[in-house]
């Protein structure tokens, strides 16, 4: 059975889109079957990962909004991924999610029929507490949170976990904390190595030891239209993120010979 996957950190700007393109693209790059839902109304993701409207006969708000099946939505990307891709009228969705009897779960009920079919589904969230982010919690079976090593993120992520033990005990008993990443770390600063040692220090076994740094080519790469792997496969940050995926994957295989 796949896993669903959701990144989630409501302070924007720490780097979660370039980490659902990255991700996705490194498990597809291990043969893992992928999907990646932009529930981002930014679009961003889509974007990145190649993937203009103007390509698509079907975006996330149609999905949403029960007009289509998610497989008719769904764009195979050139890195080897599968997409639902959105773009601003998902606004429009979320306003209609707010009135429908199910509005926490309607991404459930829609990923029930097709979550058999890959290994994981990774949802970009938007960068708030939003009905479109309870959606993905809701359905997700794990959150990964991208954390930028600053104080303010601190912050955040309490805000997070506290949303996260809410809906685990109201609506999602399964779901729990997938990991924490240091995104856009820089080793020379030192606000950044304190705030990545108080993370260990408080969250010993969340904190992934794989750790982004700051990438120039990992920044330039969603202007191309491609995740960093496919842009320059050499550089830090597409090594980083394969590193990641692969440290998913162990801790994964280490669950399960465990239960």
């Amino acid at each position: 059975m796949g896993k669903i996957i959701a990144i989630a950190n409501q302070k924007g700007g720490v780097g979660k889109t370039t980490t659902s393109i990255n991700l996705a693209a490194s498990f597809a790059a291990m043969k893992r079957k992928v999907m990646l839902i932009d529930l981002d109304p930014q679009g961003n993701a889509s974007v990145g990962s190649g993937v203009l409207k103007s390509q698509t006969n079907y975006l996330a708000h149609q999905v949403l909004c029960n007009e289509i099946a998610i497989e008719d939505a769904l764009v195979r990307t050139a890195s080897g991924f599968e997409l639902l891709p959105t773009d601003q009228e998902l606004i429009v969705a979320e306003m209609q999610l707010l009135q429908a009897k199910e509005r926490e779960q309607r991404l459930k009920i829609i990923l029930t029929g097709v979550v058999d079919q890959y290994d994981y589904i990774l949802i970009d969230c938007p960068p708030s507490l939003s009905i479109l982010t309870v959606n993905a919690l809701v359905a997700a079976d794990s959150v990964l949170i991208p954390i930028q090593c600053e104080y303010f993120a601190l912050e955040g992520l309490s805000g997070l976990l506290k949303t996260v033990e809410q809906i685990r005990g109201t609506i999602n008993p399964r779901l729990h904390i997938e990991g924490l990443l240091r995104t856009m770390y820089d080793g020379r600063n030192r606000l950044a190595v304190d705030v990545s040692s108080q993370l260990l220090a408080h969250f010993p076994e969340q904190v992934y030891r794989t750790v982004i740094p700051r990438n120039v080519r990992l920044a330039e790469a969603p202007s191309h239209g491609a995740p960093v792997l496919h842009y320059d496969e050499k550089s830090q940050g597409a090594v980083a993120y394969l590193a990641l995926a692969g440290e998913i994957l162990r801790r994964a295989e280490k669950i399960g010979k465990a239960s």
